[in-house]
């Protein structure tokens, strides 16, 4: 695939009109209802809520106005691939913990100190010390382009092959539920419910029915407490969080899904998570469609009598979205599922959620009526040719925040599919980082989307970004000069608030989400550990 990262701002008078159509701020929104299942706090599950906003209710950090002191970056070593971490409810002693999991344990952190309580190892995983990491650390320092750093980067994201969950959920009891790849969902707990010092407990286990085949690709919760995992062969399970009833339905069009899964790994028919709604909406991509699967309190339904709906959107990579679903406007506002499609350039689509309007007429080149906005994420470049991410649609508002994930620069004898690793282990070298990230905006009096603002100076090279409703901003781990940094973006206008020096290559976010803690401390996971930063503005 072509990318150029030309910094031109295109039509720049457009962008300033509909900058000003869409300046109001995101706390004016109506936020996201509280899923009364999940636990208290503002991170339970990936993506931060039910309807997989990336978007906090919380206060980000301030502009500190320097990098960062050391006393301002905590590391833990939780082991590899902590992609996502989350807050636990207050224990009656009103304390927290930050449950997470990774390739070879389970851990809780307190949520004052972020040191570690307790750790589960997760049975025949090897355990990775922080002694292996440290050589590696230093090697990426030391150099982290050329052929020897891509060898290093395959290296190290060999061992990845091994992770076999990633799909979790924290409930309003602080049970920890775990999804790996072959089905099995497994409910941890602490040993003494009182103490979050105590023990990682397994609880229960439930094993996916035989029909539901595939690998699980996701989970959340519905709103009266029942799980839900999508599987990539377009299987919807729903499940009691005590494991003892459940219900299955497939997914309309998924006819040979199994042959189109197995082609390559990650690339299934349905690849990503799901979104879900108060009313009992679900929201699932496959490769080709943008499906609505209605939670009835007592069944999964696909029957548009119940309000399910299935509608295409255009696939020209063949891969399908590389999103998980974002839900768009809540309350009286207009409501919609936002993903980035399948075209080699890419677009941000806005599904109509519920009722198409009367009258509606959808967007020129639109393949389905209930497409409400479709638009070219080129972060303002018109001679973009293409353009894919891995990550979902960034939603706070009316607003839809895309990222450039196309590294460049990559060398002739790199396979494309291999270029990944020029984002992930080697994301903030100057020769391959991207740039680019773009915001795009919902008018309710025209009934249109519109370009809000490209930021072309900012860098997210893998990271997941996160707005916050309070601070009206987006934060993103991204970088300068090859060392990571928290970026601060004024979601009105694009403009770059601040951005801080965190530091080297142990600071890596590797592909995980950026997340702000009910403190408004900013999270992340690294190729190693995790890192939380505490801030201290001015």
């Amino acid at each position: 695939m072509k990318f150029h990262t030309s910094a031109r701002f295109q039509i720049v008078a457009l962008v300033l009109f509909s900058a000003l159509l869409t300046a109001t701020a995101a706390t004016a929104a109506n936020l996201p209802p509280k899923n009364p299942f999940l636990a208290d706090s503002v991170y339970p599950l990936g993506h931060g809520d039910s309807g997989q906003q990336d978007a906090l209710p919380v206060k980000g950090p301030d502009d500190p106005g320097r990098a960062l002191n050391a006393n301002e970056i905590q590391y833990n070593h939780t082991g590899p691939a902590q992609f996502g971490a989350y807050t636990s409810g207050p224990y009656a002693n009103g304390r927290r913990v930050i449950w997470s999991n990774g390739l070879d344990r389970i851990v809780k952190v307190d949520f004052d100190t972020f040191e570690t309580l307790a750790t589960h190892w997760i049975d025949g995983a090897r355990r990775w010390t922080e002694e292996d990491s440290e050589p590696a650390i230093a090697s990426f320092n030391k150099s982290n382009s050329g052929l020897f750093a891509i060898y290093e980067s395959f290296q190290q994201a060999s061992k990845l092959r091994d992770l076999s969950s990633v799909y979790t959920v924290l409930d309003v009891d602080n049970t920890y539920y775990v999804a790996d790849k072959s089905g099995l969902i497994t409910a941890y707990g602490d040993a003494d419910p009182n103490d979050p010092a105590s023990a990682i407990v397994k609880k229960a286990t439930f094993q996916l029915p035989v029909e539901a085949t595939g690998l699980t690709v996701g989970m959340n919760m519905t709103f009266d407490g029942w799980i839900i995992i999508p599987t990539e062969h377009g299987y919807i399970v729903a499940v009691t969080r005590d494991f003892k009833s459940h219900h299955v339905v497939r997914l309309q069009h998924s006819e040979g899904a199994e042959e189109k899964a197995t082609q390559k790994t990650g690339y299934g028919w349905v690849r990503n998570g799901i979104a879900l709604d108060e009313a009992g909406g679900i929201y699932v991509a496959s490769q080709d469609h943008m499906h609505k699967v209605v939670w009835t309190g007592s069944s999964l339904s696909v029957d548009p009598k119940d309000g399910a709906w299935s509608s295409v959107y255009l696939n020209s990579w063949t891969h399908g979205s590389g999103a998980t679903p974002s839900l768009m406007g809540f309350g009286d506002e207009d409501r919609f599922v936002v993903i980035t499609d399948g075209e080699y350039l890419m677009n941000v689509v806005l599904f109509w959620r519920d009722d198409i309007p009367a009258g509606w007429t959808a967007p020129e080149g639109a393949p389905d009526p209930r497409i409400a906005g479709m638009l070219p994420a080129n972060m303002g470049n018109p001679d973009l040719e293409a353009i894919q991410s891995e990550q979902s649609v960034v939603v706070a508002g009316y607003g839809a925040l895309v990222v450039n994930n196309v590294p460049r620069n990559a060398p002739w004898y790199l396979p494309e599919r291999a270029r990944s690793l020029l984002i992930s282990f080697l994301g903030s070298n100057p020769s391959y980082q991207p740039f680019g990230a773009q915001k795009f905006a919902w008018d309710p009096e025209s009934k249109s989307l519109r370009m809000a603002w490209v930021n072309n100076e900012v860098s997210s090279p893998s990271c997941v970004p996160v707005v916050s409703y309070p601070s009206d901003r987006v934060y993103l781990i991204g970088a300068r000069n090859n060392k990571w940094t928290l970026e601060a973006i004024e979601w009105g206008d694009g403009s770059n608030a601040y951005h801080s020096v965190i530091g080297g290559q142990r600071y890596n976010p590797l592909f995980s989400g950026t997340e702000i803690d009910d403190a408004g401390n900013v999270h992340y996971g690294t190729p190693w550990g995790r890192v939380r930063l505490v801030i201290d503005a001015p």
